[in-house]
């Protein structure tokens, strides 16, 4: 039987099933569904009930443009060196401990492009978090630190021609014109893409596209 969205959330709960605090990364090349996917988890779970899934996405850990700036790697933002990788495995190893105390988590702000601190809070009731981004299961510098701290990771798939499309779509939906977002999407986004793709092998579970919700056009992260 094709793995359908159910069976995902059905495999999302049962992680945080003995009351521990679990944490679920979703990896992918950029436009894959990513986002879309962990933001319907998290809606789903949190139906039923008191609020009991956070969802904590990588793209916080994005450097400031003032300090790509500063490396010159403002050409390239979205690059694996353009992230706070060794922050981001702090935080997932600080939400694994679980205490009682709110833990905040930066956020992104898609219109600016820019990291906002403190913008996501993570409740002690939270039992699940689920995050994502590109470069979860990398093993290159600080990224290998990451992959220790999910509970299992999964990696979304999508046929090349519609992710292409999504990601275009998205960049002119937040200010490029049609010329720069395809030079974008097929310059610093596709290499991005190819090297996302070589860590496919080291996910739990290969989410296809028939899987995913569906998602209006130019959504998809």
């Amino acid at each position: 039987m094709p793995l359908t969205f159910d069976d995902l959330l059905a495999r999302a709960r049962a992680l945080a099933g003995e009351g521990r605090r679990a944490v679920l990364g979703i990896a992918g090349s950029p436009g894959a569904g990513k986002t879309t996917l962990a933001e319907h988890l998290v809606r789903a779970l949190n139906g039923d009930g008191p609020p009991w899934a956070a969802h904590v996405p990588m793209d916080g850990f994005h450097l400031a443009d003032a300090e790509l700036d500063r490396l010159g790697r403002r050409d390239r933002k979205g690059a694996p060196d353009t992230f706070d990788a060794a922050g981001y495995a702090a935080l997932l190893r600080r939400l694994h401990e679980d205490t009682e105390e709110v833990v905040y988590a930066p956020g992104f702000e898609r219109v600016l492009e820019q990291p906002l601190a403190g913008a996501i809070p993570v409740e002690p009731a939270a039992r699940l978090v689920v995050t994502e981004g590109n470069y979860l299961l990398l093993t290159e510098g600080s990224w290998a630190r990451v992959r220790p701290c999910l509970d299992e990771a999964w990696f979304c798939e999508l046929a090349e021609e519609e992710r292409i499309r999504r990601l275009v779509a998205r960049h002119e939906e937040f200010g490029k014109g049609h010329e720069e977002a395809v030079a974008w999407v097929l310059g610093t986004d596709q290499r991005n893409a190819d090297l996302v793709e070589t860590t496919r092998g080291r996910a739990d579970l290969i989410v296809p596209p028939t899987a995913l919700p569906r998602v209006p056009r130019g959504a998809g992260r």
